[in-house]
């Protein structure tokens, strides 16, 4: 966002803060005094030129403190009666929805719904103005669905006919009614304005179908027909998966579970999105509520929605709204695809009636709360061992993960070059930040004001003659970093620094909010890792959705295989060129083995048989420009594997005619060339038995093989 704005948005939110103020609502004109300090401190950070900024951000965040300090007004809830009120109209509006699309059965019984639910709810009251209220919404409700009614057609519309150029194929709707138990539908022409994504073949169908179902409750990929989701209902909606285990640390204040309405009169979905605003409880997910705020923090300051595109319902305009009926839909990036996520709005409260979950400091927003609940119902609950920012920053937002180890023995780690990327990548939008603590003991946690193994969101990267800073927020909202410019280091805080970063000590002093700065050698003195997470926009992608027969145990499983994800995978490939990608069926045959002997198309063997080592597959490889590579090859432990790489064409003199791996090796074998010239290559596989009367070629695992592509 420019400065302007900014500005703009910093005098909205001090409007709202005044008003709330003058009117006794004190937390929500705190929330609003903080939204104003943060859009002026983004103000200055965009290069606005207004005066005095640094004392109004203090005047701002001192009001806070004054208004948390008093004793606030609490507004009576309101009855059920007036929150039947509240379901009959969203009744309404989504019945109007659906007449606008030209959905008169939806529409229709929607607004019968509302109808009987207002006639109800105005027998039941003997307040006057709500059963006039009522009344009127019933009388237009109904003289609404009447009218369609009438003007119902007599058969329906004949479904348009494919046009004949265009390809058949089958195809598998996954929508509400996905199920394990589903079986493909028949064979349709496809509609050109389908979206793309959402074709997919039998075997891609089989895969979704195994991955969907995720601690024992399905989760299908998200679709354009889910954007139909009905969320309205004459009742509060409640989740027929039932309620969220809890954590033992939950367990031992819970209470009971409430609607946002029994403890706040006026719920909404988003005020304003805020990483300021978002307090972790005592949920161990520390790294997905620091994905949560770099998240929001991303979307304020570009004005993208990363984070509340997620959330369901929403109104014309895209935006996220509170539903009185209490079901919501939040699409996560789970196993490899969007999927959609149904929740419901109910919360653990302990005996005081405090939330026992991540919540705004706003009690009346929802989006904090809701999304953790989401993420928590596919993880399995409250009682979530945590995890890490790469994982929860890929399920929010669908970016593309990376991980850089900065502790003593990653010798690759570079301090002056992983901050220059980090800067510049920041300063453009391209990439969300998070960082974690290593193990440390609490004595050294004390000591620099640090928690142990813990998430933390980086709001803002910064340089100032020489000196290299970061903005991190503990997701605990309280909890400071105690060590150089820190709030009560008077020695190394300059007024000239000070005034760059925004940062009155003597303000931050008077309100811990858990967001301070530390100078870059210090981060990477007592943080063990950084996570990113890349804008996909950056590359070109391509997707694989595969089955495949991997191995379950040894060191060769380490990157592909978990119990839970068996033989089946979703594959994402992401490059900044231009490549092919796809799958390659191998055309060669297994060798088998028949009286002592191993007999096949294919059965090569090694280069002292040479009038059947021709007889061993090739695969060809070709490197556009020069630069290292790896190879391995492995199959069963009672084999002897080897290959070699034979140059067929390459660039420069300094390539190779021929390398093989060396001396077969049981069941694994590689081969390392440090610099390998652009070119073009084959490899040859081959496998041994020592004593065997005839050379062989075993095609392992029946694992396809797929050739490097070739850069374009």
């Amino acid at each position: 966002m420019e400065a302007a704005e900014l500005e703009q948005e910093a005098v909205k939110f001090a409007q709202l803060a005044v008003q709330r103020d003058q009117r006794g609502h004190y937390h929500e004109a705190a929330f609003y005094y903080k939204e104003a300090a943060q859009s002026l401190i983004y103000a200055a950070m965009a290069g606005s030129v207004l005066e005095n900024i640094p004392e109004k951000i203090s005047e701002y965040l001192e009001r806070v403190q004054a208004l948390y300090s008093a004793v606030q007004r609490v507004d009576p809830l309101k009855s059920k009666q007036q929150l039947d009120l509240e379901r009959a109209r969203f009744l309404v509006t989504q019945a109007f929805d659906e007449d606008e699309k030209g959905n008169g059965e939806e529409a229709i019984e929607l607004y019968t719904e509302a109808v009987e639910l207002c006639l109800k709810t105005a027998n039941e009251t003997s307040e006057t103005a709500l059963q006039a209220k009522l009344k009127q919404l019933a009388r237009q409700a109904l003289d609404r669905a009447e009218a369609l009614k009438d003007s119902k057609p007599s058969q329906k519309d004949k479904p348009v006919p494919a046009k004949a150029n265009q390809q058949a194929r089958t195809y598998f709707p996954l929508g509400p009614d996905f199920s394990l138990n589903d079986k493909p539908q028949a064979v349709r022409a496809v509609q050109a304005s389908e979206p793309q994504g959402q074709r997919y073949t039998a075997e891609e169908i089989e895969v979704l179908r195994k991955t969907s179902k995720i601690n024992g409750i399905e989760y299908v990929p998200f679709m354009s027909v889910d954007l139909r989701e009905r969320f309205a209902f004459p009742v509060p909606f409640s989740d027929r998966c039932g309620k969220l285990p809890l954590s033992p640390k939950q367990k031992a204040m819970f209470s009971r579970w409430v609607r946002p309405d029994e403890i706040t009169n006026s719920p909404t979905m988003i005020y304003t999105v805020s990483s300021f605003s978002i307090k972790q409880t005592i949920v161990s997910d520390c790294s997905f509520v620091a994905s949560l705020a770099i998240s929001a923090a991303y979307e304020r300051r570009y004005n993208k929605k990363l984070i509340t595109s997620i959330i369901y319902p929403q109104n014309k305009k895209g935006e996220p709204e509170y539903n009185p009926c209490g079901k919501y839909m939040v699409k996560l990036h789970i196993n490899g695809v969007p999927r959609k996520v149904i929740i419901d709005d109910l919360l653990p409260v302990d005996h005081s009636g405090e939330l026992l979950c991540s919540y705004s400091n706003n009690k009346s927003e929802l989006w904090v709360s809701l999304i953790e609940k989401a993420y928590m119902k596919v993880m399995g609950g409250y009682d979530f061992p945590g995890s890490n920012s790469n994982i929860d920053l890929h399920a929010l937002t669908g970016w593309i993960p990376e991980r850089i180890a900065m502790h003593s023995g990653n010798q690759t780690f570079d301090k002056d070059s992983s901050f220059r990327m980090l800067y510049q990548r920041f300063r453009k939008g391209d990439v969300l930040i998070t960082t974690a603590t290593g193990v440390m003991t609490e004595e050294e946690g004390e000591k620099w004001g640090l928690v142990p193994t813990h998430a933390y969101a980086v709001l803002d990267i910064r340089e100032y003659k020489g000196l290299r800073f970061l903005q991190l927020k503990n997701p605990w909202s309280h909890l400071r970093w105690k060590g150089r410019y820190s709030e009560n280091d008077m020695k190394n805080w300059t007024p000239e620094l000070q005034k760059y970063l925004n940062f009155d000590p003597r303000t931050a002093q008077k309100i811990d909010n858990g967001i301070f700065w530390i100078a870059w050698e210090d981060l990477c003195k007592y943080y063990d890792v950084i996570y990113l997470s890349w804008n996909p926009s950056l590359f070109k992608e391509s997707t694989c959705i595969h089955r495949m027969t991997l191995p379950t145990t040894g060191s060769s499983s380490r990157w592909w295989y978990t119990k839970q994800m068996g033989k089946r995978f979703i594959i994402l490939v992401y490059s900044a060129c231009k490549f092919n990608f796809c799958k390659i069926p191998t055309p060669y045959t297994i060798s088998k083995r028949v009286n002592g002997q191993w007999k096949g198309q294919s059965a090569g063997g090694c280069g002292n048989f040479r009038e059947t080592a021709k007889n061993n597959p090739i695969y060809q490889f070709q490197l556009e420009k020069a630069g290292p590579l790896l190879i391995e090859l492995r199959g069963p432990r009672q084999y002897s594997v080897g290959f070699e790489v034979v140059t067929v064409s390459a660039v420069g003199e300094q390539g190779f005619q021929k390398k093989n791996s060396g001396d077969y090796r049981c069941g694994f074998c590689y081969l390392e060339l440090e610099c390998l010239p652009a070119g073009i290559y084959n490899i040859i596989p081959s496998t041994f038995l020592p004593q065997q009367e005839g050379p062989f070629f075993l095609d392992f695992n029946s694992v396809t093989p797929l050739k490097t592509s070739q850069l374009q």
